[in-house]
């Protein structure tokens, strides 16, 4: 395996231009020890005020703009993207850990989730009209301000893509924060197309969190924030919003449920969903499947269904054609799941593991399935964020549903089942945002629809009409009905 590029620097984009910072990031490639995959700027506090500040004060022109023109400037802005892919994606690789082609798809999610924020554009002055004594008011929404975006590191561009374009059509301008452990991709396709944009509307500052984190969330001048992370991030972001009534949206951590009925349809395309959505990014996706309850019926065919695709397993380099898999995004996660699987080993469960050989450097797990651990065990009840999936059998439906809503999540979830209707009769008792039936995973979300969770999974929508007005204000005027 060869990397094709040398070592990869950013710098700030701000009100416009481009910021050097004395002090970097190093950013360490998590597939080989010691490798360095480049280097981004490291902001001080005072720069990113600098940010906010250029945000702040774009904001009356941009927002003056009609959203018909926001939005051709956000489209002729978005296309350099596409002849940078190549080199975004194996940067994206290079600092993430995970496979090529996933890296493409990130870039290609991001571009994608802005053009359906775009298409959006021709209702965000849509005004309602309450006729009828003894007031006829009409109302109508206007944009925030300033809005901070915190991206993570497992696919930073495609949920940039869930608000970043939502909140510019509404008429706000941004601060985008990528994560301190990846933020080469996200920092280089910001700049790209806030080069495009009015200085100041779209920004982007890379740095530690304890430099910069606090100056982003609870500026006054803040009006929004969108985090996507883990909860306890979700909870230090939501504490530091409280001093100024920051609106926030927090996509944060999950426990996903799947549960696959009797009557499920468990043939090769059902399978490979099923296996997708579990062990893309090697598990490391807030909406992966992290408890799969299989009725008893169907328990060996969906043990031996996962374990015949999850045997063709390759891990590697995610530059390396031939890897299916790539590492844990930082050994301290790896250590985690390992601790996990070492418990439930402990306790009894058996633990089958898959693939070729762990490579000698980088993060790496292989990927497991663990028969029937006991309810309590931390694989079943915390979130893994690995390659280890819990399937856990069952033999009465309502004690699957409620297995499935004992938990501090509330995410996504699943319903396998062959009768479409009865699929839907259980999703609804499923106390999750988004539910699928049938599939399972990003690649199967209607990205018409909001997306969010509950409980600690967070709080606000994304994408679809719903996610563009969490970007706005409503504004009733009324008149005494004559």
């Amino acid at each position: 395996m060869t990397t094709t590029l040398p070592e990869t620097t950013t710098e700030l984009f701000i009100d416009g231009t481009f910021v050097a910072t004395s002090a970097t990031l190093r950013v360490v490639d998590p597939a080989a020890e010691g490798a360095v995959a480049g280097r981004a700027a490291s902001a001080t506090s005072a720069q990113a005020a600098d940010a906010v500040a250029a945000a702040d004060r774009a904001f009356p022109a941009w927002a003056a703009l009609a959203p018909a023109e926001r939005a051709a400037r956000l489209t002729a802005a978005l296309a350099p993207l596409d002849a940078d892919r190549p080199a975004t994606a194996e940067i994206l690789t290079r600092e993430n850990g995970k496979v090529l082609a996933e890296s493409v798809i990130d870039s290609l999610v991001f571009e994608h989730r802005c053009r359906l924020a775009i298409d959006l554009s021709s209702t965000v002055d849509s005004v309602t009209e309450l006729v009828g004594p003894p007031h006829r008011t009409r109302v109508g929404y206007e944009p925030l301000g300033v809005v901070t975006i915190i991206v993570p590191f497992n696919w930073p561009l495609a949920i940039l893509g869930a608000s970043l374009a939502y909140a510019l059509v509404a008429g706000n301008t941004v601060v985008v924060k990528p994560p301190p452990t990846a933020p080469l991709a996200t920092a280089r396709t910001v700049a790209l197309v806030a080069r495009s944009l009015p200085p100041g509307v779209l920004n982007v500052v890379t740095g530690a969190d304890a430099e910069i984190g606090e100056v982003l969330v609870a500026d006054r001048r803040v009006r929004k924030v969108c985090f996507t992370g883990s909860v306890a991030g979700g909870k230090r972001v939501m504490a530091m919003a409280a001093g100024n009534l920051t609106r926030v949206t927090l996509e944060l951590g999950g426990n996903d449920p799947a549960i696959v009925l009797p009557d499920a349809d468990l043939g090769p395309s059902a399978m490979r969903s099923m296996f997708q959505g579990t062990f893309d990014t090697t598990g490391q996706v807030c909406m992966a499947v992290k408890r799969l309850y299989v009725h008893r019926s169907r328990y060996d065919e969906v043990v031996a269904g996962l374990a015949g695709l999850l045997s063709a397993t390759t891990l590697g380099h995610g530059l390396d054609e031939a890897s299916t898999m790539g590492p844990l995004h930082r050994a301290e996660q790896k250590a985690y799941v390992a601790d996990l699987l070492a418990e439930v080993r402990a306790r009894g469960a058996e633990v089958r593991e898959f693939g070729t050989d762990v490579p000698a450097q980088g993060n790496f797990l292989r990927p497991a399935l663990v028969l029937d651990p006991a309810d309590d065990t931390r694989l079943v009840t915390e979130e893994q964020f690995g390659p280890a999936l819990p399937i856990l059998p069952f033999d009465d439906e309502a004690d699957a549903v409620a297995r499935a809503n004992d938990t501090w999540a509330g995410l996504t979830s699943s319903v396998w089942s062959a009768d479409p209707d009865h699929a839907a009769a259980v999703a609804a008792r499923l106390r999750t945002g988004y539910t699928f039936t049938n599939c399972h995973g990003a690649a199967h979300l209607d990205e018409r629809a909001p997306f969010g969770g509950r409980v600690q999974s967070g709080m606000g929508r994304e994408m679809g009409t719903e996610g563009l007005r969490e970007f706005m204000e409503t504004h009733a005027i009324s008149f005494p009905a004559g």
